[in-house]
């Protein structure tokens, strides 16, 4: 964070400074809700949680060097004591971004977000310092410390914005304002809380809403509800996709034998060629999107594309590919799930498993409510489609739907299987691989797929790890 006096920190959040003896001290470290997190100089947040209370770590952030704790009551060692930690949170977020005078970038969809923003903070971090939103820290609490982790030095700023509903986005602008305003798609993740697409479409739009007018929102061409948001608006328009109206545009996408993206890559200051090194068609999109971020800030198409070549993963558990000794790839895509990213993982798969025997371990896709059923059959039956192997569907009644899909499209019998959990999933793939095979391992976050992934790869090394 910027250094700012403890004094200068009660006066931004309104609160009153107890057991402070310097209030000219200046925080000069990170500020951090994690006690394990603390460095020297650091402002320790205390959130009080249904299991912790981080009041009761505030002698200890103090003993590891944090200058003051930000606290709602006092706690015996330097604070600044609110009303509310939360809104004080967002408050001093607000008042150093305004100090910064860094470009702020935020996006928002219903998929693809946590590998876009890692694609964009690739991109501009070649040309100028960048802080990005770590992992999937997009809500109400990451979104503002991720903010505060920006310095002097800091150019760009991206924020990857969250929603659970109509007004949360609206929400973190007024936290964080953009000049530059994201809009990837509108799908069906959490359509269950939503209550439908368009009131999704209605709460992603609040992104560009939010926009100045010297500001640029740049929206999907190929989403009909995201293109739509240009009347939303007063900032400038840029649409990034296939189309061929977008500004930002892939033209020649195919896929390497590894099933890696390779396109040219066309904006309005020239064209040039990409192959990535992430897996599957659905990251061109991505990579459009990024595209047209960096094209606003002035990259040409060269740097552009030179960047996205070079760009990886920065997110666990997001495709990620590892192969074993004996041959085996694992597809570790188990940090999260829905419809979109459920179909454009699938269809990584089949690019990568051309003239291979392939699986997918598959899970649970949350929050879908009246949605679940017609969407879980529609993910099983697409498997029988892309002629995957076999289909592992692993859980509860949602799972069950999963292998019920691929069972009625295909008649798969033996094909397709229901296991009750991780540990049987394991089970049935260390008696059943074979060297050459790819698994990919994905579902929402809550079923905790991932322990297959790790064991898996463990078996590859001389070791095994438990899936439980």
């Amino acid at each position: 964070m910027i250094a700012l006096s403890l004094a200068e920190i009660a006066a931004v959040v309104g609160g009153q400074t107890y057991d402070i003896p310097d209030p000219a001290l200046q925080v000069t470290g990170p500020v951090v809700r994690d006690s394990r997190e603390v460095e020297s100089g650091s402002l320790f947040v205390a959130f009080v949680g249904e299991r912790v209370d981080g009041h009761d770590y505030a002698g200890a952030v103090i003993a590891a060097g944090a200058a003051a704790v930000l606290a709602s009551r006092p706690v015996g060692v330097p604070a600044i004591v609110v009303d509310d930690v939360q809104t004080a949170l967002g408050a001093l977020a607000r008042h150093v971004v305004e100090r910064l005078g860094a470009t702020l970038v935020a996006l928002t969809g219903s998929a693809g977000k946590t590998s876009t923003k890692d694609l964009i903070a690739q991109v501009l971090r070649s040309k100028a310092p960048t802080v990005f939103t770590p992992g999937s820290l997009n809500n109400e609490i990451g979104l503002p410390l991720t903010a505060l982790s920006a310095t002097e030095e800091t150019k760009f700023l991206v924020l990857e914005m969250g929603a659970r509903g109509v007004g949360h986005i609206r929400y973190l602008t007024e936290l964080t304002p953009p000049r530059i305003g994201l809009v990837l798609n509108v799908g069906t993740a959490h359509i269950g809380e939503f209550g439908g697409r368009e009131q999704i479409a209605q709460a992603k739009g609040e992104l560009v809403e939010s926009l100045p007018e010297d500001g640029a929102a740049i929206l999907n061409a190929d989403d009909p509800l995201v293109r739509a948001m240009a009347s939303r608006t007063k900032a400038r328009v840029i649409l990034f996709g296939e189309s061929d109206e977008a500004d930002v545009r892939a033209e020649n996408v195919r896929l390497t034998e590894s099933g890696q993206p390779s396109f040219s890559l066309r904006t309005p200051s020239g064209c040039s060629d990409v192959t990535m090194r992430l897996y599957g068609e659905h990251h061109v999109s991505n990579a459009l999107a990024a595209a047209a971020v960096a094209h606003e800030l002035g990259m040409s198409a060269d740097e552009i594309a030179r960047a996205l070549s070079d760009a990886g993963s920065l997110s666990r558990w997001r495709m990620e590919v590892t192969e074993r000794p004996d041959g085996v790839t694992v597809v570790n895509d188990a940090y999260n799930a829905n419809p979109e990213s459920m179909r454009a993982a699938l269809r990584a798969l089949a690019a990568m498993g051309k003239g291979r025997r392939t699986w997918a371990v598959l899970g649970q896709m949350a929050e879908l409510g009246d949605e679940a059923l017609a969407e879980h059959d529609a993910v099983g039956r697409l498997a029988v489609r892309l002629n995957v192997g076999k289909l592992v569907a692993v859980g509860g009644r949602e799972a069950s739907w999963l292998q019920l899909g691929a069972y009625n499209e295909g008649s798969w019998g033996e094909e397709s299987v229901h296991v009750s959990d991780a540990q049987a999933a394991v089970d049935l793939l260390r008696s059943e691989l074979r060297p050459g095979d790819v698994v990919l391992v994905k579902a929402s976050r809550s079923v905790g797929l991932e322990r297959v992934a790790l064991a898996l790869l463990a078996d590859g090394t001389e070791g095994e790890v438990s899936a439980r």
